[in-house]
């Protein structure tokens, strides 16, 4: 079936990781196709995603997956459309906006704290579509907190949160989707300098 279903990717991205990690939990094989994101786009990325040419992009027998069916839709847009946004502008809006933009991205945070009411996933025992899609959380988000040394994300701020995400990172599955952390530290410290 790895012929019959092709991901285009981005190794740090977290909406690649989401395709990525929903297809090893369900065993589903595919072939895997690194994009450049910063240079020039495939010749296969631009005819299967055309208008948008964003990341990423499933396949199934050669035809392109549209993204509100791989992923739940609530979710989905709660972590694109809120969440994302305010940590994004959390750490990179300018200092006099700092304050707010974290209040917002707390409210995020407190939004997905008060759903778990001590679970290990947002599903309970196992990881469900809500944990994939807010998967960002787990990773990216506390290797950039590293980085740039402003913690929105802590033990004591968020507990089950917290917890969670350290049961998300070190899930077998999962932990074998990760870039390694070196490399996304790396990356991440790139980001903030270029930006």
């Amino acid at each position: 079936m790895g012929e019959e279903v092709k991901v285009f990717g981005f190794w740090s991205s977290p909406y690649t990781h989401r395709v990525v990690l929903a297809l090893r939990l369900k065993g589903v094989s595919y072939e895997y196709i690194e994009e450049e994101i910063f240079g020039n786009k495939s010749p296969l990325l631009l005819q299967y995603n055309p208008i948008h040419k964003k990341l990423p992009v499933l396949l199934h027998k050669g035809k392109p997956i549209a993204e509100s069916r791989v992923m739940a839709r609530f979710w989905d847009k709660f972590f694109d459309d809120k969440c994302m946004p305010a940590i994004v502008k959390a750490f990179w809006c300018p200092e006099n906006e700092r304050e707010q933009a974290e209040k917002e991205a707390c409210k995020c945070l407190k939004m997905l704290e008060s759903t778990l009411n001590e679970k290990r996933f947002f599903g309970g025992e196992d990881i469900v579509v809500v944990d994939i899609a807010a998967n960002f959380i787990g990773f990216w988000l506390r290797t950039i907190q590293e980085v740039t040394r402003l913690e929105l994300l802590s033990a004591e701020k968020f507990p089950d949160l917290f917890k969670l995400t350290d049961e998300f990172v070190n899930h077998s599955v999962v932990k074998g989707t990760l870039p390694a952390r070196h490399k996304q530290l790396e990356f991440n410290k790139f980001i903030v300098a270029k930006y």
